[in-house]
């Protein structure tokens, strides 16, 4: 935990400056801590309460790094109106930035250090106000919201959550949830040359992926239909071998809850493989805003994982479609204009309450 510095004069925070200086401090998935001493170093120079919230690394990082979270606000123990929240990591492979007149362009340019630094912006414009804001960024969003639900065991009292992930600087008026689905069929070694001696795992796998893609998803009118992509594949021995093990990860994104949907692939898979499903994270119906333009976010938040943090809205500059590309970037004129748009946001919440 850093107490507030002194009340002292800041210089005007340059949002392009800031997000190109997130970006060139890699912060892969598990590898968030520099990153996070950085903000806290920043925002302790801005004069905020900053306290840091340990989260453990995971068997399968491989990392032995430290992981926290950064919670920033007015004064200790203070309980904010409005909390803005995003994540510190990013998916690999790490790029730093570069710019041109225009966009910002680098890993994390809107996945999500262009929006850290956007609402950095917005809660010292509203702090100057005598709003009462924090900032919470956590890591691990990418791959298992592990300090998002570290940070739910630690809530600071607020009202609203604004949660940002790239939506065009449009509110989130429901975010698809996800399945994920690990498929293991077995079988019996043998000859290439004398199949009928052995029984291939991955001829297995294979029909039960069959049956599953030709699964009727559900539909949801106002969001659209659940879709499903199979991520991983891997078996076998050599192509002279008849394979043993075969093994197959999904990704379901989710339009309503998921009990059918479990029901559904475990019937189509019958004895066919192993069926495991190692993630649920739930569908969510958000808060829209008479006169914002609003969207439906195809892909999943920390917000599930954030419940003790206030109602949550999903806010934030950037396009999802260029996130975990080689082709990653920022409009600096939505930057700014997100900066603004957090800003109004705060305020009708707060007032309207």
């Amino acid at each position: 935990m850093k107490n507030a510095s002194p009340a002292r004069p800041v210089a005007a925070l340059d949002a392009v400056a800031l997000t190109r200086r997130l970006m060139d401090i890699d912060s892969t998935t598990y590898h968030e801590g520099a990153v996070g001493r950085e903000l806290v170093e920043i925002l302790d120079g801005r004069g905020f309460h900053v306290e840091t919230m340990p989260v453990e690394q995971p068997e399968e990082s491989k990392s032995g790094s430290e992981r926290f979270n950064v919670y920033a606000g007015a004064a200790a123990g203070e309980s904010p109106d409005v909390v803005f929240s995003t994540h510190m990591d990013t998916v690999p492979p790490f790029m730093a930035s570069s710019e041109d007149e225009k966009f910002i362009y680098g890993r994390g340019a809107c996945d999500a250090k262009g929006i850290i630094a956007a609402q950095i912006a917005a809660a010292e414009r509203l702090r100057a106000e005598g709003v009462r804001v924090g900032l919470l960024f956590v890591v691990g969003e990418e791959r298992d919201s592990a300090g998002a639900k570290v940070a739910n065991r630690h809530p600071r009292g607020s009202r609203f959550l604004i949660n940002g992930e790239p939506t065009d600087n449009r509110l989130a008026v429901a975010s698809k949830g996800t399945l994920r689905v690990r498929l293991t069929s077995t079988g019996k070694l043998a000859h290439s040359a004398y199949p009928e001696l052995g029984e291939s795992a991955i001829h297995k796998l294979l029909e039960a992926l069959g049956r599953v893609m030709a699964l009727p998803l559900p539909v949801t009118e106002d969001v659209g239909p659940s879709t499903l992509n199979v991520g991983l594949i891997e078996g076998g021995r050599a192509p002279n071998v008849v394979a043993d093990h075969a093994e197959a990860q999904l990704l379901i994104r989710l339009v309503g809850p998921a009990e059918k949907t479990r029901a559904a692939v475990l019937e189509a898979v019958g004895d066919l493989a192993e069926v495991d499903f190692t993630l649920e994270i739930p569908f969510q119906r958000l808060r829209a805003i008479e006169g914002l333009p609003t969207m439906v976010a195809a892909f999943t938040t920390d917000i599930p994982w954030l419940s003790m943090w206030g109602e949550p809205l999903l806010l934030g500059p950037g396009s999802i479609h260029v996130a975990h590309t080689r082709e990653e970037r920022l409009a600096k004129r939505e930057l700014l204009e997100a900066i603004d748009l957090y800003v109004k946001v705060a305020r009708g919440l707060i007032s309207r309450e």
